[in-house]
């Protein structure tokens, strides 16, 4: 798949005073809506983002990756909209899917996790396969 087509937002961890976090989140996709625009924790807690998708279906795929600051993205984990949760690339990483809504929770938030966190959305494709086929069938036809 095409990841022009896809449907991003990212969020990114501010270092605050000691080692307390702050998780504002800039959405960049009308589908998905931060529950909270800023998510606090300490160090060695529980880190939850959540995010309303009234779109979800079983068959979206979620694929999340982690930024570096001046380095690629780095895959973290993928899920479908039914829950189903393929490979976790990190320890520490849950997902949760509600009705409308994603969580990827990091257990024991820490300083290594300072970074921009993109997820990638494509969506279950609703489409008449039929026409597909009578396409695919015209064109090799000729």
């Amino acid at each position: 798949f095409s990841f022009s087509s896809l449907c991003f937002y990212s969020l990114w961890f501010l270092l605050h005073v000691s080692s307390f976090f702050s998780v504002p989140v800039e959405i960049m996709c009308e589908e998905l809506k931060a529950v909270s625009t800023e998510v606090n924790t300490l160090t060695g807690d529980t880190l939850t983002l959540s995010y309303n998708y009234n779109k979800i279906s079983p068959g979206d795929y979620f694929f999340w990756y982690k930024q570096d600051p001046g380095k690629a993205p780095e895959f973290l984990i993928y899920h479908t909209g039914s829950g189903f949760v393929g490979k976790a690339a990190v320890d520490g990483l849950k997902i949760n899917v509600k009705t409308n809504q994603l969580q990827m929770i990091i257990s024991s938030a820490a300083l290594s996790h300072s970074a921009v966190y993109y997820c990638a959305v494509r969506p279950t494709v609703t489409a008449n396969t039929q026409s597909l086929y009578n396409n695919l069938t015209a064109a090799h036809s000729h």
